[in-house]
């Protein structure tokens, strides 16, 4: 297999079953055949961020299954944020997300600053 931008959908799935079969193989990433399998591994990559954009999340959602996934209740965030109204307001997309709530939503609950900002 000569290496290139994958351009298509076929050379997509060329190399999707190359690398399939690679790691069928068990190619040790220390070998000739191994580095090869990175860099096809960088090309798939590179190929489906173009043709294949995974949406961020809405924040609000993010900071919900985020309190969900720690056992978070609304309640956990009315000294920090406000009343329990206000919270509620937030979480129920009545009230903005403000860049001061982002922080404190990133910080708190570890969200990446990109994901509260994308809205």
């Amino acid at each position: 297999m000569n290496l290139k931008i994958i351009e298509s959908e076929k050379e997509y799935q060329q190399y999707l079953a190359w690398a399939d079969e690679m790691f069928d193989k068990k190619v040790s990433p220390e070998t000739p055949a191994g580095e090869k399998l990175q860099v096809v591994l960088l090309l798939i990559k590179l190929y489906e961020d173009q043709h294949y954009p995974i949406p961020k999340p809405d924040p609000i959602d993010a900071i919900r299954s985020k309190m969900l996934d720690l056992g978070l209740k609304n309640k956990d965030f009315v000294g920090k944020v406000g009343s329990k109204g206000y919270v509620s307001a937030i979480l129920n997309k009545r009230k903005p997300l403000t860049l001061e709530l982002a922080r404190l939503f990133h910080n708190e609950l570890g969200i990446p600053a990109d994901v509260l900002l994308s809205k």
